[in-house]
């Protein structure tokens, strides 16, 4: 939360931001929990009640449906959210779910997780804000490998 100091004994609290993440399954709770943990003012959606219990002793919002229906994402707050995650286990929901979110409600920091490097770029190109933890691994396994001093093997038992 950010304080705005007025005078040396007035404090007054910016609100929170809001935020909904759609998926709640090990990255998406991981998400909601940091961003539960700044201050945000946080509401996740996953179609199973079961990953409530990745949440802990959560004190947010939960809403379970299908991040494609209108009424759920409306119960979940999206009018008024500051900024959305998506991170479902598919990319073709997550990229339409956050197009909606982004056309359709307006939230301008919708961030959509596209496990395929070649749709998350293409779609990255048409201003959707996508994370693409496969091309990230590829990225950080290369450099490590890079890293590494290397030597070339010695021939063995050379006649």
């Amino acid at each position: 939360m950010v304080a705005q100091r007025h005078d040396a004994l007035h404090v007054v609290y910016a609100p929170s931001m809001k935020c909904v993440v759609i998926g709640c399954g090990r990255v998406g709770s991981a998400v909601a929990l940091q961003l539960a943990g700044e201050g945000w003012d946080v509401t996740c959606v996953d179609e199973k009640e079961e990953a409530l219990n990745r949440l802990g002793n959560w004190r947010g919002g939960f809403i379970v449906g299908h991040g494609m229906d209108s009424d759920v994402l409306r119960d979940a707050g999206v009018a008024e959210a500051d900024a959305a995650v998506v991170s479902t286990d598919g990319d073709n929901t997550n990229i339409v779910i956050g197009q909606v979110l982004q056309k359709r409600y307006g939230i301008e920091c919708t961030v959509v997780r596209v496990l395929d490097p070649l749709r998350a770029d293409f779609y990255a190109r048409r201003g959707l804000r996508t994370v693409c933890p496969t091309q990230t691994a590829i990225s950080v396994l290369t450099d490590s490998v890079r890293a590494c001093d290397v030597r070339p093997l010695e021939p063995t038992g050379a006649a």
